[in-house]
């Protein structure tokens, strides 16, 4: 047998080896070290030790487009692969309501489920005259130009949406008059919103843990279904009459293709993995809280939140 001969033999043996040593892949449309890389390695390792699969999950970073290459790769290239599973977030539903992913929509996918939320906040300085989210928005409703919001997202990113979302629910009919000042991430909001140069913050829960601890800041709102653990006094939106449930979800897409038998074994799945005590502390140790919506009314919810925030970046001008 030649050496070429040989090589070949090895490499193709190689090939078989590592992939029978994995049963399913998990694309994160990012690099190493982001959060759809964290959603891959921490749910598909649980997956595994809680014997929800039976081979360790293969993680692949799949960077470019903010997430439009993997999507385009599973639309185009994996749309049957019962075996395959990818790291979704909100900017996922973002891009795809403002057409980031070059005219593909949500619909061409199928999302399984979101099991943990960096929960989104509304905050004030701590000797901001408005007590409640109800104090504020009813200032943005008579007087728009009475209140800037700051945010670490540009304009039209979902630190913008939140304010926007709200105002809406509180009857600002045309939301295009809500101030908004993005700048480089949530610290520089904060510090916005202290110094008294923006009268409220639009962010998310673990940029303020260490401001709500010196007492720099009051939040008025936490953005989920139920107050998060650790912060009960925080108010939901929910509960002061605001329906707005907004933050950075950490869930899973599947392809279009597969059958409803493959998405309900895959929402079983991680449903398993949002009840393991595994998951609890995973979340713990990465400021996430509690936000469990799996299966069908998942992908329901994300169908609506597309279409609120396409309408709302067509409002404020962000896109035709």
């Amino acid at each position: 047998m030649n050496k070429t001969l040989r090589t070949l033999i090895a490499s193709a043996a190689l090939t078989v080896t590592a992939s029978s040593a994995f049963s399913t892949e998990c694309i994160a449309p990012a690099g190493v070290g982001g959060g759809w890389d964290f959603t891959c390695r921490q749910i598909g390792k649980i997956m595994f030790d809680i014997g929800a699969v039976d081979k360790p999950i293969q993680v692949t970073n799949m960077s470019g487009g903010g997430g439009g290459l993997a999507f385009n790769h599973v639309v185009a290239e994996r749309n049957d692969d019962d075996d395959l599973i990818v790291a979704a977030s909100v900017a996922t539903s973002t891009r795809l309501a403002q057409n980031a992913y070059a005219g593909r929509t949500a619909d061409e996918v199928r999302f399984v489920g979101a099991i943990g939320i960096d929960p989104g906040v509304i905050v004030v300085a701590a000797d901001s005259p408005y007590k409640s989210l109800s104090d504020l928005l009813n200032a943005v409703t008579a007087d728009p130009s009475s209140v800037t919001f700051a945010g670490g997202s540009a304009v039209g990113g979902f630190d913008h949406m939140k304010p926007l979302m709200l105002a809406n629910r509180a009857g600002l009919s045309d939301i295009t008059k809500l101030k908004y000042l993005g700048v480089d991430g949530g610290g520089e909001a904060i510090t916005q919103t202290i110094g008294g140069f923006t009268q409220a913050m639009s962010g998310d829960m673990s940029e303020i843990v260490g401001f709500i601890a010196s007492g720099d800041v009051r939040a008025l709102a936490v953005l989920t279904e139920e107050r998060v653990p650790g912060f009960e006094d925080i108010p939901t939106a929910v509960e002061q009459g605001y329906d707005v449930i907004a933050g950075n979800w950490r869930g899973l897409y599947i392809p279009r293709g597969v059958s409803d038998e493959t998405f309900d074994m895959w929402a079983g799945k991680l449903q398993q993995v949002a009840d393991s005590p595994e998951w609890a502390e995973a979340m713990a140790a990465n400021g996430l809280a509690p936000f469990t919506m799996v299966g069908r009314d998942f992908q329901g919810y994300v169908d609506n939140l597309v279409l609120e925030i396409r309408q709302m970046s067509k409002d404020i001008g962000v896109m035709q």
